[in-house]
């Protein structure tokens, strides 16, 4: 520094600040790299990031199902209808509600479950059902049917084996065949079934005419008696246990809803009630040789999976339950003094005990 101008000292002195400054900046622009490097590398490795549900291509489905009675039997159908969506795997946000046996209530939900433009609908028994065909047929919304006895009828099909376009689903069907059968083995002296019935249900005018096609085929008469709403019942129940020597119940969710009411009438007078499926026999019906309608359901739930995956609707023909199963509920027998003979109880599932 001894023998340097002050001038050449602050030029010399500018030019060490200068290189420092440009070193430093340097290696902050190779850190930045160097990161960078290694965030590329990462992803390479196919890391995946810490929220991926965006990215795991399943399809939430809005569905809606529409109940028309609150009833064992039904509360069963949507209870398989949810074990068959989940079996097969779909993503569904489920908006249920009950009719409670009311048309207009009925009615209005169906145009509302439209109006949302859900991706699929389930009915729950046959008014449900083409209350849903009619309000979302033009939406192009598909409907799924449970738990109706007569598709063809219920102009819900166009026969046993081609569906309508934008419907189709799973019928309980009776086993009524078998159901003679059951009530002759256990009541080998009756001559007369009576069955109560809602006139405007499809369904039971339907399987009413299946009876008495049957019937003469096991020696029996049937005594029917229609009502118009649950407030006929009591009435109907009065006039029909002094005809009878049993009386069958169906699926006919008027009856089926007001259960109690029936079976109050036909014990006071013991005369046993045969219910249509195992919910109804565990509620006091004597027996029943009826369908499972948890299983039901998951059919139900199954079909409507196919048509989420993409199935054309329109190819898939309605089902029907086929299999049927026996069962007795002891105690609701012993009330009335009905004996029911080893030959039923040693194939029957007992309940209501």
């Amino acid at each position: 520094m001894y023998g340097e101008s002050p001038g050449g000292w602050c030029i010399g002195r500018i030019d060490e600040i200068r290189e420092v400054f440009i070193m430093k900046t340097l290696s902050k622009v190779l850190s930045a790299a160097a990161a960078m490097t290694v965030l590329a590398v990462a992803a390479g490795c196919g890391q995946a990031p810490a929220d991926n549900s965006a990215s795991s291509g399943e399809k939430t489905y809005k569905i809606g199902v529409l109940q028309y009675a609150d009833h064992p039997s039904l509360d069963n159908c949507y209870k398989g209808f949810e074990e068959g969506l989940k079996a097969e795997g779909i993503q569904y946000e489920m908006t249920a509600q009950s009719a409670k046996n009311d048309d207009a209530t009925n009615t209005q939900i169906a145009q509302n479950f439209a109006a949302d433009k859900m991706d699929l609908v389930c009915g729950i028994a046959t008014p449900s059902a083409q209350a849903l065909y009619t309000a979302c047929a033009e939406k192009n919304i598909p409907v799924v049917f449970n738990a109706v006895s007569d598709p063809v009828a219920a102009k819900l099909a166009k026969s046993e084996t081609e569906a309508l376009d934008g419907i189709t689903g799973v019928s309980d069907k009776l086993p009524v065949e078998a159901q003679l059968k059951l009530i002759r083995e256990i009541m080998p002296d009756a001559s007369k079934i009576g069955i109560l019935y809602t006139t405007s249900e499809a369904n039971s005018v339907s399987t009413i005419e299946t009876y008495k096609e049957k019937a003469g085929d096991f020696g029996f008469e049937i005594v029917e008696k229609g009502i118009t709403n649950a407030a006929d019942i009591a009435a109907a129940a009065d006039v029909l246990v002094q005809d009878v020597d049993c009386i069958t119940n169906m699926t006919d969710n008027t009856v089926v809803a007001n259960l109690p009411t029936l079976l109050e009438k036909a014990t006071a007078k013991n005369i046993p009630v045969f219910g249509s499926e195992e919910e109804q026999v565990t509620n006091g019906c004597v027996a029943s040789a009826g369908i499972d309608y948890v299983e039901l359901g998951k059919k139900a739930g199954v079909i409507a999976a196919k048509v989420l995956k993409g199935t054309d609707i329109a190819t898939i023909p309605y089902e029907t339950m086929t299999e049927s199963k026996v069962t007795i509920n002891n105690a609701a027998a012993e009330k009335i003094g009905l004996e029911i003979p080893e030959s039923v109880t040693a194939r029957a599932e007992v309940t209501g005990e």
